[in-house]
């Protein structure tokens, strides 16, 4: 993300020959002009010669200059530059920093575009927000998580009952048996009155803790395993982490999962609740059933996540380099906009494969009968209803998405100044 301001002061001092233009030639002028008066500032910070700039050199250079700076401060401006958490900047980080880096750092973008976190449409196959240096040693990580977690609640919540069209329009709904919004909801309520619209909101919501604490701290370590030397993670790093935390978070809880679609789909009585659920899945199918459609799941993944992280910081960083001027902080309005776009975008390119998975999880499998295979279901979706098939049950989905990403913003922000977290 490249700042206007910044781009107007590097070409005007590369553009030598004032022809409003860059050249080539100009800019590696430019570029080795800039990297020598960078490194001989390095190496006049660098008192002891050992290659990397600490916070006490930070502070004796500028105690030099008559400037008397804090531990404090010293450490904050070696933070801004200290890509990989050392404490100590080395050659490449601090060439990296000044020579392309405007004046606004990476931490402050961070901090003000998170996604994942504060944003819940009821789908868990996100990648994990990033976290700045300054949130992690301060312990906000863990209450944004938790503000996070009861915005998904509420949210969840409140769009159960789309939630629950959804579901059954993916499961039952075909040519012959077309289920509308409206008659689908009248289905329902004579069914089982107005509460049966939440069913399986229960342990939709209950999964939101244990996922958001597993995903985080795999993305974490995937990150650790994966980044080059401890250098900044790149996007592509970043996306595979980020599917891998999600597929373990997903490992870890898919048995919710399926008692999920279970519960959602029950008739009056069925099952008493959550753990009677488990129990007579358990008894009737054994302990496999509990993940059913997991294939398809953790396919999903792979085209959700990669293609709500490739929009969303498309989206990002167009906002920076157009409208960014003194911060990085894009407002309500852009965040759940960029958010939701992103979003809907990753939605349609899985949704085939969440409603063979929703499918497969379904189907109660008899005593001997033979488990239904995944590619097999695509091609009998296929055959009876063509491609569209596989897209039963969106409309519900995307009316839910603007109402799921509002009410978690607003319940992010309540609970962020409930707990005490600052902008």
């Amino acid at each position: 993300s490249v700042f206007p301001s910044w781009k107007q002061k590097m070409f005007a001092s590369g553009d030598t020959d004032k022809d409003e233009g860059l050249d080539f030639e100009e800019f590696s002028k430019y570029l080795k002009e800039h990297e020598k008066k960078l490194r001989l500032t390095f190496k006049s910070l660098d008192k002891n010669q050992d290659g990397r700039i600490d916070a006490k050199e930070i502070q004796q250079s500028l105690k030099d200059l008559g400037l008397n700076l804090t531990d404090r401060d010293a450490e904050k401006i070696l933070h801004s530059i200290d890509a990989d958490g050392t404490m100590t900047v080395d050659w490449n980080e601090w060439k990296e920093h000044f020579l392309f880096n405007p004046a606004d750092n990476l931490q402050e973008i961070i901090r003000y575009w998170k996604h994942s976190t504060v944003l819940d449409i009821g789908d868990s196959l996100t990648i994990p927000d990033e976290f700045t240096e300054e949130e992690k040693t301060t312990g906000i990580w863990w209450k944004q998580l938790v503000a996070g977690g009861m915005a998904g609640v509420v949210s969840r919540t409140g769009t159960a009952p789309l939630d629950r069209m959804k579901v059954f329009m993916q499961v039952h709904s075909s040519k012959s048996n077309k289920i509308s919004l409206v008659d689908g909801f009248k289905q329902m309520i004579k069914e089982g009155g107005v509460a049966s619209l939440w069913r399986g909101n229960g342990v939709n919501v209950i999964k939101i803790a244990p996922e958001t604490a597993i995903k985080f701290m795999a993305y974490e370590q995937y990150k650790k395993l994966l980044a080059k030397d401890g250098g900044k993670i790149q996007s592509h790093e970043r996306f595979m982490a980020g599917s891998l935390a999600g597929a373990t978070a997903q490992t870890a809880i898919y048995p919710m999962e399926v008692m999920k679609t279970r519960l959602t789909l029950r008739k009056t009585g069925q099952y008493s609740g959550m753990f009677d659920c488990a129990k007579k899945i358990l008894k009737k199918e054994g302990l496999k059933a509990f993940y059913k459609g997991y294939v398809p799941n953790i396919l999903g993944i792979i085209p959700y996540a990669g293609i709500d992280l490739a929009v969303y910081e498309t989206l990002k960083n167009a906002w920076l380099s157009r409208y960014a001027k003194d911060t990085a902080n894009p407002g309500v309005l852009v965040l759940l906009g960029c958010g939701t776009i992103s979003s809907t975008c990753g939605q349609l390119a899985s949704y085939p494969l969440a409603l063979v998975r929703t499918r497969m999880q379904a189907q109660a499998s008899m005593e001997g009968s033979e488990p239904v295979s995944m590619s097999k279901l695509v091609k009998k979706v296929m055959q009876k209803e063509g491609f569209f098939g596989l897209y039963r049950g969106i409309l519900p989905n995307f009316m839910k998405v603007i109402p799921a990403v509002s009410i978690s913003y607003v319940v992010y922000e309540y609970m962020r100044s409930g707990l005490g977290i600052s902008k």
